[in-house]
């Protein structure tokens, strides 16, 4: 009783048949002996060697637990909200269908009881001491007992409270470098590519100096500056640098100072009433 009353029991999250260790789902406890020490073996008829056992689970990982069991007949019609229990057998091994055991599913969240624990026993004027009658199945008599449950409590993760000064700081971070292997591998080269140098090769065969590079329209034209753009001709360096310290870079609130407009004569004009025209009707009175 004093886990039922602290909820530190936990529930049982599924039900099923297996036919022995061997068929056993992951995570399942088999059920091999009755609580008065019999064999907890269910055979379909006498004188068979195979059978299959009870198993549960309590693993809260799939967010789901038995809320409720049930024992029914193979004439009635399955509760709603319950669901036949798995089976995990043999390819020769078969539940008997006369009697079925279902069970109820809820969320984890959703409910405060379940389903602690799950006992069978071979006599039926046996009883268990906090556990619930559920029904006989098969010359066995199937226990449960429910009560309240302790969920597990989710932990916080921990996280990392140091912040970097880079993301904090309004100026851009410097573009990453690219990084160049020292050798590349040599690049696959198509046939476009094969005819086009084969094309610049015939080209420059025929250029009686053997250059590699085109000669273009602008080839032997020198270069010079407009007089208008020449600085040290012009005699100017001292006046375009006096010019250039007397630039001044305006602030946000100087531009706004500025070119601000109030847009009152806007207003003030919009306020206006229009003067009403006379109809017709008023100028016939007059």
């Amino acid at each position: 009783m004093s886990l039922m009353e602290h909820g530190t029991s936990r529930p049982v999250t599924a039900v099923a048949w297996t036919s022995n260790s061997s068929t056993l789902p992951k995570d399942f406890t088999l059920i091999g002996l009755t609580e008065d020490g019999a064999s907890a073996n269910f055979t379909r008829s006498f004188g068979m060697k195979s059978g299959y056992y009870l198993c549960y689970n309590k693993d809260l990982t799939g967010g789901m637990v038995v809320s409720d069991i049930q024992i029914i007949s193979e004439k009635d019609s399955i509760p709603h909200g319950y669901c036949y229990i798995a089976e995990h057998l043999e390819p020769k091994a078969s539940v008997s269908k006369k009697k079925r055991m279902c069970v109820r599913l809820a969320p984890l969240g959703s409910v405060d009881s379940a389903v602690l624990d799950i006992k069978l026993t071979a006599k039926s004027k046996m009883m268990l001491q906090h556990y619930t009658y559920v029904g006989d199945i098969h010359g066995y008599v199937l226990w449960c007992r429910k009560g309240l449950f302790s969920s597990p409590v989710p932990q916080a993760k921990p996280r990392n409270f140091s912040l970097d000064l880079r993301k904090l700081s309004l100026e851009q971070p410097p573009a990453p470098l690219i990084l160049r292997p020292s050798n590349p591998p040599p690049l696959p080269q198509s046939r476009i590519s094969q005819r086009r140098c084969s094309l610049k090769t015939d080209a420059n065969s025929d250029k009686p100096d053997g250059s590699s590079q085109g000669i273009t329209a602008l080839d032997g034209v020198p270069f010079s500056l407009h007089p208008n753009y020449d600085i040290q001709a012009n005699g100017k360096t001292l006046q375009l640098n006096f010019q250039l310290n007397n630039i001044r870079i305006k602030s946000l609130k100087d531009i706004e100072n500025e070119y601000d407009y109030t847009f009152t004569v806007e207003e003030s004009a919009a306020k206006r009433t229009r003067p009403s025209i006379p109809s017709e009707g008023d100028s016939s009175d007059q």
